[in-house]
């Protein structure tokens, strides 16, 4: 499954104030032309949308600069040589800050977010294979200050992954 894509960004990442900036449904009808595919041309996400190729590409940057959204290539990690997955739920004892920017500072944490729930955190890794599986887990996630518990969910089989959910 390799494809290039349009994921949104974290709302931190945005504007820094967890506040969005405005997309109006030009800005959101350009995001849909390039979820379908990251490297149509200018001219024709113009056509698609009523705008000039030069207005879409200030658009674009517009949206880039402001982290609206990001291009980038999406690969299935399987075929890229990292044969295991897991979504780990933690329980941190204190502030979650520390800990999530130490699991974000991980090459195998693809996705860290802070829950209300059962979980203060749930962190996505990605790992070469089991062995690198339990030394992220056990090595280096549980030894962050302030982590209590650890629960792994080991993908077995992923049935769906998109991002097309931006503009839906």
């Amino acid at each position: 499954m390799h494809s290039v894509s349009v994921a949104s960004r974290s709302a931190d990442s945005r504007t820094g104030n967890g506040s969005s900036p405005a997309v109006d449904a030009v800005s959101l009808a350009i995001i849909e032309q390039l979820q379908e595919d990251g490297r149509r041309p200018y001219a024709a996400i113009g056509k698609a949308v009523g705008l000039s190729e030069a207005a879409v590409r200030q658009r674009v940057q517009k949206l880039l600069d402001q982290g609206v959204m990001q291009i980038v290539a999406v690969t299935d990690p399987l075929t890229v040589g990292f044969r295991r997955q897991a979504m780990v739920g933690i329980n941190v004892e204190g502030d979650l800050d520390p800990v999530a920017e130490a699991l974000s500072a991980m090459a195998e944490c693809e996705y860290v977010v802070m829950t209300a729930g059962s979980f203060d955190l749930m962190v996505e890794i990605v790992c070469e294979d089991d062995d690198h599986l339990l030394e992220t887990i056990n090595k280096r996630i549980r030894a962050i200050p302030g982590v209590r518990s650890t629960e792994s969910f080991v993908y077995l089989k992923l049935k769906k992954q998109t991002y097309m959910w931006g503009t839906r």
